[in-house]
């Protein structure tokens, strides 16, 4: 996948002799020569997902080509399509779960995979209780044997919901969860047909801004996920196969031009970026301005992640759904390819 192309538009070197005819300078480009590294990189979908809003940005921004690479980004389904697209050779990247890339990842030792960069610490949903019911579910443990709404069974908060769960002392069969969709869910919360829901944003800030829901636990940012759990995490990030690894000089220019493109969603109008960004990314232009208030604090700082955060997400995961016996699981420092750079 990775190949190398000369960029047109250099004046020369100053040892390029001027052709007769043409003045130093105004010459056609012949001689200084720019390699851009090229890498392919599946990025799990809808492309209006916030926790992959980073690789978009850099993008749309020239933060890539600014750091000397082109990012042939391929937009897949779901976070397995962006697995299996690195399993089977097909990208040289791909950003994706934790839990995605050992269940759909790369099965053969030589393949394992390598976490690059760090992008969420959790699937960023708050679990909220609805007004009708906020004066019976106070805590955590008031949740046995109560209602609690998802969008979609399978999801993968429904991991850390089940440990958030065990710590309180329940397990999830101990609450009746219902799929409902995301209007069903809002529907439901307000009629008081379930007692509590794992709300996505930008739903969830608009619901507690309202005071329609109080919220009970937050995954909305690293923060928020350690005084949740008692421990920090890692859900969506780059992993590139051990056996076909970029150059660390690339991954570190590819590092830099993440760091910049979180800044720049930290502190850069709505309006500005949604002028950059492809209408697919963007979606409703009301709906991105709430997302992307959403997005400023979701990230990992600089996209470092450590051995311990690596360590209790593959602790979530598997408590929640046993991992396949053909999963290949490095051990967490095995799996850090290299340290992110300080932005610059």
């Amino acid at each position: 996948m990775r190949s190398k192309r000369p960029l047109a538009g250099s004046r020369g070197g100053p040892g390029l002799p001027p052709r007769r005819g043409h003045p130093r300078g105004a010459e056609p480009m012949l001689g200084l020569i720019v390699l851009l590294q090229v890498l392919t990189l599946a990025v799990s979908g809808p492309p209006t997902s916030s926790e992959y809003l980073p690789i978009r940005v850099a993008e749309a921004e020239g933060y890539f080509a600014g750091e000397g690479l082109t990012v042939t980004i391929k937009t897949t389904r779901a976070e397995s399509g962006a697995a299996e697209a690195l399993a089977q050779g097909q990208v040289d990247l791909a950003a994706t779960t934790l839990e995605a890339v050992l269940r759909f990842g790369p099965r053969a030792a030589t393949q394992a995979p390598r976490l690059v960069f760090g992008l969420t610490a959790a699937p960023p949903v708050a679990l909220v209780v609805g007004a009708p019911h906020a004066a019976t579910v106070r805590s955590i443990e008031d949740l046995s044997a109560m209602r609690v709404g998802v969008t979609t069974p399978g999801a993968p908060e429904h991991a850390w919901f089940g440990w958030l769960l065990a710590r309180a002392g329940l397990s999830v069969a101990q609450v009746r969860v219902s799929s409902l969709g995301g209007r069903g869910l809002v529907s439901a919360l307000d009629s008081g047909e379930i007692h509590a829901a794992l709300v996505h944003e930008p739903v969830a800030s608009r619901l507690l801004a309202e005071k329609r829901a109080k919220l009970l636990a937050d995954f909305r940012t690293p923060r928020a996920v350690t005084e949740a759990l008692g421990a920090g995490t890692v859900n969506a990030a780059l992993f590139a196969r051990a056996d076909r690894r970029p150059q660390d000089r690339d991954l570190l220019a590819l590092t830099r031009a993440l760091q910049n493109a979180e800044q720049r969603i930290r502190s850069a109008p709505a309006h500005e970026l949604a002028a950059k960004l492809r209408a697919r990314v963007v979606g409703d232009t009301e709906d991105f301005t709430a997302r992307l208030t959403a997005a400023r604090t979701l990230y990992l700082p600089d996209g470092l992640v450590s051995a311990d955060q690596v360590q209790q997400t593959l602790a979530i995961v598997r408590a929640h759904t046993p991992l396949p016996k053909s999963a290949l699981i490095p051990r967490p420092e095995e799996m850090l390819l290299i340290k992110v750079s300080p932005a610059r």
